[in-house]
């Protein structure tokens, strides 16, 4: 069953994942002070059904906010965190498993529970560590064709960082965290970092993976045919004021978004070419699209220009306005290339305009690293939400550590 996009008008919340997981806490908790004997199986019980409850309902959230808004964060969230919750839900089916055929030595081991709780950062590292391996040799041979193909850019080798920083990372942590000695203060210490250090990695390895995830499923859904406007984003020109291949691929796929929609409803749409003139373009974006569009056989009243824009928030702000002019409650769609849908859609949805994107594609080489340029521009918005988020993680390990210690 193909999930629709924008048809959900409240937003999917989770209060009841905090609330049952607090419960359980305090049912822990309970079982820790009141047991006589025996109780972290029942807590381990308790945990695993708590874990199970929050991955559906993260599955469930997902779903939910694909419906109500796919362009949002918490899709990202929803995604990246649900896949490390099941490996936290594998480490602790492994310790219930454990837990029964060794009765008389774990059954009163609270080390056991908090000790599987604190790991979980690095356990999901050690789980996804093919995945890391996998994806940062694919980064870096996408990379090195990209520099071959267009010259050596700082731009151009972004990928290879990233590669690089995922598999260090990985390497760092499991050859640091083999040497602990000294003191149990010292050893403290060293847990303390090796925990945090852990919880940091996990945050932005959940976002790239959300980001995938989001990002795929956003490029693969085809809007329904049924659209007033359709917002082509402009990419840049060539000396001569002509599209770019890139910047072809993006009207090429809006003409035959508008072919297929006039073929299955005989619905026709207008264009809005959408983009500046840059410092040394001889014409507008705007303007070339428009050209091309023409000279594909788009009469010229089908077609809105939008040439103030720099980048794509103002692409999308500037554009409404320009929809808000002819028509109220408008169906709208966007065309970009296709590792660009997901951040386009995010400004789209900030400026309140619900617009449903579509991805045009590009060179295999290409857009892993463009990918990568995607995902550090989602870095640098929400910035307040992300540290929220993060730093939540970040006190949840240290209180841990710090209890294992006590």
């Amino acid at each position: 069953m193909k999930v629709r996009f924008d048809t959900l008008n409240k937003k999917p919340k989770l209060y009841d994942v905090l609330i049952v997981g607090a419960l359980v806490l305090a049912g822990v908790i309970a079982l820790s002070v009141i047991g006589r004997g025996g109780y972290t199986l029942p807590a381990a019980l308790l945990l695993d059904a708590f874990f199970i409850y929050a991955i559906v309902r993260l599955v469930i959230a997902f779903i939910g906010q694909l419906r109500y808004n796919p362009y949002s964060y918490n899709t990202i969230y929803y995604a990246g965190f649900a896949l490390f919750l099941m490996s936290v839900l594998i480490t602790f089916c492994l310790l219930t498993v454990k837990l029964i055929l060794h009765p008389e030595v774990y059954s009163d081991d609270q080390a056991e529970l908090i000790g599987t709780l604190l790991g979980s950062a690095r356990n999901y590292m050690f789980f996804s560590a093919p995945f890391i391996l996998a994806f940062s040799i694919a980064l870096c041979v996408s990379n090195i064709s990209l520099i071959r193909h267009e010259r050596f850019r700082f731009v151009n080798v972004l990928g290879i960082i990233l590669a690089f920083l995922l598999v260090a990372g990985e390497v760092f942590l499991f050859t640091y965290d083999m040497y602990a000695t000294g003191s149990k203060r010292e050893v403290m210490l060293h847990d303390l970092f090796v925990n945090l250090f852990a919880a940091v990695y996990l945050y932005f390895e959940c976002m790239i993976i959300g980001a995938m995830i989001a990002n795929i499923i956003v490029v693969k859904y085809e809007p329904d045919k049924d659209k007033d406007f359709l917002i082509i984003l402009g990419c840049g020109l060539r000396k001569d004021g002509t599209p770019t291949p890139l910047l072809r691929g993006r009207i090429d796929r809006a003409l035959a978004f508008d072919k297929e929609q006039k073929e299955e409803t005989g619905k026709e749409l207008i264009f809005i070419t959408s983009g500046g003139r840059g410092e040394n373009e001889a014409n507008s974006e705007s303007l070339a699209m428009k050209r091309y569009l023409i000279e594909n056989g788009i009469p010229e009243e089908r077609i809105i220009e939008e040439d103030k824009s720099t980048d794509t928030f103002e692409n999308m702000k500037f554009s409404k306005a320009k929809i808000e002019e002819r028509s109220e409650n408008a169906k709208i769609a966007f065309s970009t290339t296709n590792y660009h849908v997901f951040r386009s859609g995010l400004f789209a949805r900030r400026v309140k305009m619900r617009a449903v994107g579509m991805g045009a594609r590009t060179k295999w080489y290409f857009w892993p690293n463009a990918a990568v340029r995607e995902f550090v521009g989602l870095l640098t918005a929400h910035r307040l939400k992300q540290a929220i988020i993060l730093g939540s993680m970040v006190v949840f390990y240290v209180v841990l550590t710090l209890v294992a210690y006590r």
